[in-house]
């Protein structure tokens, strides 16, 4: 056939192929090699003929070479380095095998070793020490080097070159403290109260030589292995995995494990890893689609399973330990956040501190989140989310000359809806977390994606696909970041965020090599996705935003709350530690706006009558207030989920918060011309209501005759029942609970037929696991109906003013509940409220049960409206997907509404979070008695209030006001010059015309007015007025701030951080101002 061209068939190949079979060549089973694997590097019995036996070449333990003496400090004492040292304490001899204890003791090591002449050119020489609790190395002069964890985990210490020298003694000291990186919980259950009679044995206390390339083929091994174990059987990465795996092996057994055979092993190690994996050359090469990027952090819990003062030791230890791995792994970078934790750090560990500023300076140790702490998001105040923001971003700017562009939480119960709205104003445009990974009922669906605000902001979001906050920097881990990518259709890069977390600690040394290899892995045979080492988080995140900005890519979107499906428990735990919470914000917001007023009277054109010359803005005693509170909202504190000792450590920062709050306020009061004997008594005084919040407030007249119709009536129908009255409600009680409420000008019956409001009811409380953090569906099958006592409801308060009934209930033998139903007399105003108010006392001492109360309506919706920080949030009332049935139990704020066309019922609380509305059934927490992390979690005395808010027409402002003045006492102080003061008062104030969702939530000093500045940024010229506002019910709003006699020369439109954004034009009437829906918008005034 033509067209054929002629092929030369003969063998180019020298070798010959034997004619004769040399021996019978059977099929590798596979599992049964791979499963050998384990051999090489496993505790087990074969130990000692295996890898493991040969990591340390040499070791040394006991005199001449180790001489261990201790210090005992007293009780749960941790003194400091001086302290411990002190000629007057006692050295004493210790060994190896001793216990030291109880649990939370602090015991000192002075440790002096001695190398032989032989070990001084040893390659690596390390200090082993192993108590199975945490530690710190430090010098003989004091100076922190390092942390220690114990367990095996982060036990070495690497002699620095200029300790190895022959024959001389140094000595180290090292910190013991009796606690585990987990605290020291019961049982070995993580979560489990603490145990307070541990002891810990000293199991190692060694000097060892490092058998360096036994050590890298310990790593080599591990990763190959991964390969063999988690690449897909039918890949031939797979099959050649396992092949240099059982190479490697036998290689070692025919060299009996010498030194040689371990440096042949670890060339055979590189025929599937490449020859760069001992260094940072390893990240040089093949740089194209490295879309895995690593990062190192050190998720240290600013309070959880032990106290602050331990956090305070653990962030010493966890950088310390990072300063060090960044002094000898040049590709490593590492991130902290919480500003709380750097402000430790600079006052107890000034070494550290330099150490960590210097790196720093370097780009290398990098910070992050821009927040005081790693908050809760659900039950913080608006202003105290811009307060972690303000704070935290003010601290790093004055310390590093920087803020922080992502906000970084990776480990909280949920997220607000308004984070996206507040990041942005704190100059934050990025988001990174990875909670929502722990849901128990739906998958979240998205790894990168836009989150957006209930304004409209938004912000980028990235959910590590590692689903963890604490990788081990695994071959798994590299794996999953794109396995477990859902977002890969618009952008396919991600974070790994790796190091020991929680208890702290960091990236090790070990993780380090994993990821070299790993990506040598991916140099060299492909399939595993390529890691860098990424130079920041915000080159991440830069990358996505140059992509999207320029068109590349295009983020699907998601709106509203990060409703986290767990933990929904910590809305109610640990009872009185949120109502400090709550009580602690408002007397912050009380205390910023009267002496605000104070600071300006004397410019004002009314001086208020005050004495406020002399009077400087109480800036010291508000920053230590709202640094307590902010410490106390972080995730594992206000939540409820830490152990008892930390509570303790609360009530006690609450209590001296409180108490500097009385002082500020007497002064501030002072101030403004109130509380002197001589006012009360001269005249003209009269007692005139502190007006704090947005609006003026009504508050009804004491001493004067009430007309007949809007009396307020109490009467005894029968038997346990009354009757409760006013000119707008009929209430009718009947043993403790309400069994009709009538509203009489909209001849409307609240409550069903039948049925019962302010019903207590009981649940059964066992969680699947976590006990202080969740409450699951299932509770809801137990609920029981708690009855009143029999004939205990009487009468305690009947005047035209005010009726109440009281009412006990026996909760069990041990625990009972006192409610007091009052209602207050109505007023002539056809457009205000009435709301039948209800006062509880409550002795707590249950097991896992679960304290509500429950208010069915005769309202049908599909949904029902929560206030959240600065806006709504509205959730479904019914089960129709599990999405919706996954929000049984849900965060709100001061009230919960319930409104259909043309009326409505709220729920108003002055301490709770937790809320559910099931149908038309509506249900306040009110106590849990959970038994892990505190064995004694919401046991004792509780004082509660709450209250039904009927009301014609829609949700509107009489709801947001209703919520504010429950929750802010009425304050009222005679004055000698009260028409003046009053004027004074109505600065800031908005408008009659104003649209009435707007609300004037905060008013301020500038933060770095001359006469207000802590010193932490240069002070500016001037007094300011800082304002803050946002529309509450979301719709655009317009309004006039009025200054009221105040002088303002000047205003601008700024961040939250105060930085301007545009002028605003100041009028003859105040300032005209035009919100978006539920935007928060903040205004900087410049006084004249």
């Amino acid at each position: 056939m033509g067209g054929e061209s002629h092929r030369n068939l003969t063998s180019l190949s020298s070798a010959k192929y034997p004619q004769l079979a040399a021996r019978p060549k059977g099929k590798q089973i596979h599992h049964i090699y791979r499963d050998r694997l384990g051999q090489f590097t496993n505790n087990g019995q074969y130990k000692q003929q295996s890898l493991l036996a040969k990591l340390y070449d040499g070791r040394l333990s006991d005199e001449p070479h180790v001489k261990l003496e201790v210090w005992h400090a007293p009780g749960v004492t941790r003194p400091t380095f001086k302290e411990a040292t002190s000629k007057k304490n006692e050295y004493v001899e210790a060994k190896k095998g001793d216990w030291f204890g109880p649990s939370w003791s602090t015991h000192w090591f002075r440790v002096r070793f001695t190398l032989p002449y032989d070990w001084i050119y040893k390659p690596q020489v390390e200090l082993h020490w192993d108590a199975n609790n945490e530690g710190m190395v430090w010098t003989e002069d004091g100076n922190p080097l390092q942390g220690l964890t114990g367990g095996g985990e982060r036990v070495e210490w690497v002699v620095p070159q200029e300790f190895r020298d022959y024959d001389k003694e140094h000595t180290i000291y090292i910190e013991m403290a009796c606690n585990g990186m987990f605290g020291n919980p019961q049982g070995g259950d993580t979560i489990q109260p603490p145990d307070p009679n541990r002891y810990f044995q000293l199991a190692e206390a060694d000097l060892v030589s490092v058998n360096l390339d036994a050590r890298a083929l310990f790593y080599d091994f591990w990763v190959i292995g991964d390969a063999a174990r988690e690449f897909p059987e039918d890949s031939w990465q797979e099959h050649q995995a396992l092949q240099i795996c059982n190479e490697i092996m036998d290689c070692f057994i025919a060299g009996e494990g010498s030194r040689s055979c371990i440096r042949d092993c670890r060339d055979i190690a590189k025929k599937y890893l490449g020859n760069d994996v001992d260094s940072e050359k390893v990240y040089e090469s093949n740089t194209d689609h490295a879309i895995v990027n690593a990062m190192g952090n050190c998720h240290i819990d600013t309070c959880w399973l032990w106290p602050w003062a331990e956090t305070q030791r653990k962030i010493a230890r966890s950088w310390s330990n990072q300063c060090d791995l960044l002094d000898r792994y040049p590709e490593h970078r590492f991130v902290a956040s919480q500003a709380q934790q750097y402000k430790w750090l600079e006052q107890l560990y000034p070494y550290v501190w330099d150490r960590v500023k210097s790196h720093i300076k370097k780009g290398n140790f990098q910070t992050i989140g821009g927040s005081w702490v790693e908050h809760d998001t659900n039950m913080p105040s608006g202003e105290s989310l811009v307060r972690q923001f303000s704070y935290g971003q003010r601290f790093f700017e004055s310390r590093f000359g920087e803020r922080c562009k992502t906000f970084w939480l990776p480990d909280t119960f949920g997220y607000s809806t308004q984070l996206p709205q507040l990041c942005r104003l704190a100059g934050m445009t990025r988001f990174f977390t990875q909670k929502l990974s722990w849901n128990n009922i739906n998958n979240f669906p998205h790894t990168t994606f836009n989150w957006v605000s209930l304004d409209g902001s938004q912000v980028i979001c990235h959910m590590a696909p590692c689903e963890t906050y604490t990788a081990e920097a695994h071959f798994g881990d590299v794996s999953r970041s794109v396995s477990q990518h859902k977002s890969m259709d618009q952008d396919a890069t991600s974070l790994l965020p790796f190091g020991k977390g929680d208890g702290g600690g960091g990236p090790t040394f070990g993780m380090l090599e994993k990821l070299r290899r790993c990506r040598g892995v991916s140099n060299t045979v492909g399939l595993l996705p390529k890691v860098r080492m990424a130079e920041s988080v915000e080159e991440f995140f830069d990358g996505l935003e140059k992509r999207c900005a320029e068109g590349d890519t295009e983020l699907v979107t998601w709106y509203g709350e990060l409703y986290f499906e767990l933990h929904r428990g910590t809305y109610t735990t640990q009872a009185n530690n949120k109502r400090n919470n709550r009580k602690a914000e408002i007397l912050l917001h009380e205390i910023e706006h009267l002496a605000t007023l104070a600071t300006i009277q004397e410019l004002a054109t009314v001086q208020g009558g005050g004495k406020g010359k002399g009077y400087k803005y109480p800036k010291k005693e508000l920053d230590f207030m709202w640094e307590a509170v902010l410490l106390c909202q972080f995730h594992d504190c206000l939540p409820g989920s830490a152990i008892e000792m930390c509570y303790r450590d609360s009530d006690e920062l609450y209590a001296k918060v409180f108490k500097t709050g009385e002082k500020a306020m007497e002064d501030v009061l002072g101030a403004l011309g109130f509380g002197d004997e001589a006012v009360a008594s001269s005249e003209g005084s009269e007692e005139v209501v502190l007006q704090t919040l947005g609006w003026h407030r009504q508050v009804p007249a004491t001493g004067i005759a009430i007309a007949a119709q809007h009396q307020a009536r109490v009467a005894r129908e029968e038997e346990n029942v009354f009757v409760l009255a006013n000119g707008q409600l009929d209430v009718e009680v009947t043993n403790g609970a309400i069994t009709s409420l009538y509203d009489k000008k909209a001849k409307r019956q609240v409550v069903p037929k039948g049925q019962k409001a302010n019903q207590l009811v009981f649940f059964d409380d066992k969680p699947l696991y976590w006990q202080a953090w969740d409450v699951e569906v299932f509770h809801l099958r137990s609920r029981k109906e708690l009855e009143a006592n029999q004939s205990s409801t009487k009468i305690v308060m009947n005047s035209a003013e005010r009726v109440a009934v009281e009412t006990t209930t026996k909760i069990s033998e041990e625990s009972w509940i006192k409610t007091t139903i009052s209602l207050h007399a109505s007023t002539s105003d056809s457009s205000a409220t009435s709301q039948v108010e209800v006062e509880a006392e409550v002795e707590w001492h249950e097991t896992m049960k679960f304290l509500k109360v429950e208010f069915p309506t005769t309202i049908t919706n599909t949904e029902a409206s929560y206030e959240t920080q600065f806006g709504i949030i509205r959730r479904p009332t019914h089960y129709n997907t599990t999405w919706d049935m996954a929000k049984f139990e849900v965060c709100c704020h001061k009230w919960a509404d319930l409104s259909e066309h043309g009326y409505g019922v709220s729920i108003l609380n002055d301490s709770k979070y937790g809320f559910a509305t099931a149908g038309n059934v509506m249900r306040l927490s009110l106590l849990r008695a959970p038994k892990a992390p505190d064995a004694h979690a919401d046991m004792g005395r509780h004082y509660m209030k709450w209250a039904i808010l009927p009301h014609a027409g829609a949700l509107d402002e009489r709801t947001v006001r209703a919520g504010m003045e429950f929750n802010v006492e009425t304050r009222a102080h005679r004055h000698a010059e009260p028409e003046s003061v009053k004027e004074l008062m109505s600065a800031f104030k908005l408008s009659d015309d104003s649209s009435k969702g707007l609300v004037v939530d905060t008013v301020k000093r500038g933060e770095d007015d001359e006469d207000t500045s802590n010193g932490d940024l240069p002070p500016k010229k001037g007094r300011h007025v800082v304002l803050r506002v946002y529309d509450s019910l979301g719709g655009m709003g317009t309004g006039t701030v009025r200054f009221g006699p105040v002088k303002v020369e000047k205003a601008w439109k700024c961040d939250l951080l105060e930085d301007v954004i545009e002028e605003v034009e100041v009028g003859s009437e105040g300032m005209e101002i035009e919100l978006r829906a539920f935007e928060v918008a903040s205004y900087k005034l410049w006084l004249a």
